[in-house]
């Protein structure tokens, strides 16, 4: 079967579908509640992208993979630690995962974006390397918030403060983009 292309409201759903059902499971219910939907429609959002991409993405994949165990642990073990720690392992696994790549030189942050972006070798490395640090960086953050702070304060920062976050530190990227940009093929 061919692929289909995913209509950008769909796409953007299925990024950001999870975390706000989540919050606001959360908010009119509890933590396993939130953790189940969370759950349910991670694995939801990558069915609906095989559904029009007909390959799963790696990221996705690896998120939902750690989402469904420690969510499932949560669950069935009735003890939110596990939910808490899973931001922690994704950003460290993320990071690991990026270090492996240049190690092999393998840059997978050009992998995924560079069909967006149109940067230099050099801009690639940088971006990845700075990538590494705000990965790890979070990971650390996620720790601070979840063990020294409230659980409803954890669900705030991990949607919004994450997520803001993960803007402002694209943001900063830009003028990396500018003096490492290509010119693309479609501008001549």
């Amino acid at each position: 079967m061919s692929q289909r292309p995913m209509p950008q409201g769909i796409k953007t759903a299925t990024e950001l579908g999870p975390i706000a059902l989540f919050f606001g499971a959360y908010y009119l219910y509890d933590l396993y509640m939130a953790t189940g939907v969370i759950i349910v429609t991670t694995l939801i959002g990558l069915a609906v992208s095989y559904y029009y991409e007909r390959k799963l993405p790696l990221m996705p994949v690896v998120t939902a993979v750690i989402v469904t165990i420690f969510g499932g642990l949560t669950l069935y073990l009735q003890d939110d630690t596990f939910i808490k720690m899973k931001p922690t392992i994704i950003y460290v696994l993320f990071a690991a995962a990026l270090i492996t790549g240049l190690i092999l030189k393998k840059n997978f942050v050009q992998v995924i974006f560079g069909n967006v972006w149109k940067l230099d070798e050099a801009g690639w490395s940088k971006l990845t390397w700075r990538l590494v640090v705000f990965f790890l960086m979070l990971a650390v953050a996620n720790e601070i918030v979840w063990r020294q702070f409230s659980t409803e304060l954890w669900v705030n920062i991990k949607v919004f403060g994450f997520t803001g976050a993960t803007f402002v530190f694209f943001l900063t990227q830009l003028s990396l983009f500018k003096k490492h940009g290509l010119e693309s093929d479609d501008d001549s």
